[in-house]
């Protein structure tokens, strides 16, 4: 029966019950409404208490839940490029089009499923039997810890077990985890090196986009990040990203409000004659995080896609001589 004891360091005003605190902040499941399958108990500062208990800065939490139930997830052969891989977690080089976790039009072929395959590969379980029942064993579980947006490529890292997924979890919930991406935008930014703080919110005219949240309003999430010119042209930029926090969209949203879209984006980006069927140029670059078991921060790296060396070339060949 998994357990984990913690202690609120946020402020939190007003404060926030504890089952929205244990999965919107800490983030122990993937959704809220897994929290009562997994039969979640608490104790707030040594007392028992309900999940609707209202937690506060300071305060000391106490969880233990049941194992998860199998979910259905189906273990499929899915080629990967691994970067590292333990008996934890997998850091993952992924693809431009696929999409990290199983969702609505998205049963198969996803980033989860190739890795619940691997998993069973190492387990040794019997896929047969997976099959008869069609649902999944606990072992086979992949662990999201973090997403990518489907035609973003580039480096993310998964738990193989329950312990690693919290490990991880933590550390990207106290931001504690560094990102890099490379883009190429539209324009060229006034300042070489720039910081974009500003809240996002989802769009309400369209609940797949989201937007930046004006003087901070009471629907929008901090979003920070911070970004750096490599190389410049006329019209067009490569730049280093870097997210602070790790908001849905936010290097998209945030890019376009400072009058930067990310080249070949088809919901937040516009069109441009030299490149009209650019895909996104968006690639996570960089990781740096400390695995499960260790204690010094490990850093990983990916090659720059190909796609941009091609835009890239393209580019220093039109503007080579200004």
């Amino acid at each position: 029966m998994p357990n984990l004891s913690h202690t609120v360091k946020e402020q939190l005003n007003p404060p926030l019950r504890l089952d929205r605190y244990v999965s919107e902040i800490l983030r122990v499941f993937p959704a809220r409404s897994r929290i009562k399958t997994r039969k979640l108990t608490a104790k707030v500062n040594s007392k028992n208490v309900k999940l609707s208990h209202p937690v506060k800065q300071g305060d000391c939490l106490e969880l233990c839940w049941e194992d998860a139930v199998p979910e259905g997830l189906i273990p499929q052969d899915i080629p990967l490029v691994i970067v590292y891989e333990d008996e934890n977690c997998a850091v993952i080089d992924k693809a431009q089009g696929m999409v990290v976790h199983p969702g609505a039009g998205n049963r198969q072929g996803t980033l989860a499923n190739a890795l619940c395959f691997r998993r069973r590969e190492k387990t040794g379980i019997n896929y047969d039997d997976i099959k008869k029942s069609d649902k999944t064993n606990e072992n086979l579980r992949a662990g999201i810890v973090h997403r990518l947006d489907k035609d973003t490529s580039g480096l993310i890292i998964a738990s193989y077990n329950d312990d690693a997924h919290f490990f991880l979890c933590e550390q990207f919930r106290s931001r504690s985890v560094k990102k890099y991406y490379i883009a190429i935008v539209h324009g060229v930014p006034d300042t070489e090196k720039g910081k974009i703080d500003i809240s996002i919110a989802r769009d309400q005219n369209d609940r797949k986009r989201f937007t930046v949240s004006v003087n901070g309003g009471s629907r929008g999430r901090n979003a920070v990040t911070f970004y750096k010119v490599i190389k410049s042209w006329k019209n067009y930029s490569l730049v280093l990203l870097r997210p602070r926090t790790g908001r849905t969209h936010q290097l998209r949203v945030h890019m376009r409000h400072i009058g930067h879209p990310i080249l070949g984006d088809p919901v937040y980006g516009k069109k441009d004659s030299v490149f009209p069927k650019e895909s996104l140029m968006l690639h996570s670059k960089k990781l740096a995080v400390i695995l499960p078991g260790e204690s010094k921060e490990r850093i990983f790296s990916s090659v720059m896609p190909q796609r941009f060396i091609s835009v890239i070339e393209k580019l220093d060949g039109l503007y080579a001589h200004e």
